[in-house]
């Protein structure tokens, strides 16, 4: 492993540098790290369009999914110390090579739990109920009248009590997926080879040991699984075949779990009767260049089923909060969602040359009860004015209350954040 120093700070140190790496409002991170780092941000999509000075002075880092941080990536750090990716999902960090580097990388798991799962419930009653597609009707002028009328703009609207709802991944958001779905009827089972036996028991669900059993028990299936190298592509032309005739299938968790040519094939087919997607393996998600242009009975959203304005702030705080107790506390012992931890222990933190403390202050560290964070361990605003594009930037503009933009890039859209 390749060691790196420790994150000095004090009145003898000047202070460290934190970057959010693909956004540019800091106003809720701000006002947590003012008095132990500089803030600043780079709006960037790959670190090609990241500042030389961030990556040289840069400390701690925080992003969404706009950007990825690979082996190649993270060695343009010179003193990168901790990552945090502001959402629950780590597939774009190299979560190994940044242990070798030396680097922490951590998680934002306990907010949105409420949002996904609503948005989940909301997807699965739209394909059940069709009301967006009579919603859209309507909304284009065409009259709908009679017994006869209804049946055809409502055909295939099905009734939700009996059926059974099959849900991949029992975490924080299957779990509140599945105390939702009883509320409306539903059966529920679910499918998640990580979880110990008795969990099912307390959520008065039924539990299923195989994949294939799940989806041939299931008039309908939601994913809630992260995404890994074991799981890419789950969804499958092979999978789909084992699925009920007709069943729906939503997913809110990774757009990499489906894959998108076999699903169109089986809307375009009618094997699967509708489907909702608020992920994709390609995003920001176009139809136009999609295999799914010209499905039916296909609802798309642009991967925002983790936002409310309480969410986001909440994420944001989380993540702040993380990088501060990397600032004033020990990596990785202070982080409370580190994510490749594993990796630092089984190579021996010692030989990152770790002091007592960050910053001289031994064990403990300053932290603010009020700043949200989760203490469950890890599964798996206005934009700042933007400087005229340019090709070097010798010194670092400060904007109010510590924060600074670095970027040599021309003027982008606002970003959406990602769980």
């Amino acid at each position: 492993m390749a060691g790196r120093g420790p994150i000095a700070n004090g009145p003898m140190h000047p202070r460290p540098l934190v970057a959010l790496l693909d956004g540019r409002d800091c106003s809720i991170e701000m006002p947590i790290l003012k008095d132990v780092a500089t803030v600043a941000f780079c709006d960037a999509q790959s670190t090609s369009e990241i500042h030389e000075k961030v990556l040289n002075e840069a400390v701690g880092a925080m992003l969404y999914h706009h950007i990825t941080l690979a082996r190649s990536d993270l060695r343009k750090f010179k003193n990168l110390r901790v990552v945090v990716r502001m959402g629950s999902g780590c597939d774009n960090v190299d979560l190994k090579a940044a242990a070798e580097l030396g680097i922490a990388v951590c998680n934002v798991p306990g907010y949105g739990v409420e949002e996904v799962a609503d948005s989940a419930l909301c997807l699965i009653l739209n394909l059940y109920r069709r009301t967006y597609w009579l919603a859209t009707m309507v909304k284009e002028g065409k009259k709908v009248a009679g017994p006869e009328g209804i049946r055809e703009a409502a055909a295939g609207s099905a009734r939700i009590r009996g059926d059974t709802l099959g849900i991949v991944g029992l975490g924080r958001i299957g779990t509140a997926v599945a105390l939702r779905a009883k509320t409306f009827g539903f059966t529920v089972i679910f499918y998640d080879p990580y979880l110990h036996d008795g969990v099912e028991k307390s959520l008065g669900i039924t539990r299923v040991y195989t994949l294939q059993d799940l989806l041939f028990q299931s008039d309908c299936v939601t994913l809630h699984c992260s995404l890994n190298e074991h799981n890419h592509h789950l969804i499958n032309d092979y999978t789909i075949k084992q699925m009920r005739p007709g069943a729906f299938l939503i997913n809110t968790a990774r757009g990499g779990l489906v894959d998108e040519h076999a699903l169109a094939s089986a809307l375009k087919e009618g094997r699967i009767r509708a489907s909702a997607l608020d992920v994709h393996e390609n995003e920001p998600f176009s139809f136009s260049n999609s295999p799914l242009k010209d499905c039916p009975n296909l609802i798309c959203t642009p991967h925002s089923a983790f936002y409310s304005d309480q969410s986001v702030t909440e994420l944001r705080e989380m993540a702040a909060g993380e990088i501060r107790r990397a600032i004033v506390g020990r990596i990785p012992d202070s982080l409370r969602n580190c994510v490749n931890k594993d990796y630092f222990t089984s190579s021996s933190t010692s030989k990152l040359n770790y002091p007592e403390g960050m910053n001289g202050s031994g064990s403990g560290y300053p932290y603010n009860p009020l700043i949200h964070s989760t203490t469950e361990p890890p599964l798996s605003g206005t934009p700042h004015a933007h400087m005229p594009a340019h090709s070097t930037l010798p010194t670092l503009p400060t904007l109010p209350e510590s924060s600074s933009m670095i970027n040599h890039q021309s003027q982008k859209p606002d970003s959406a954040e990602s769980h």
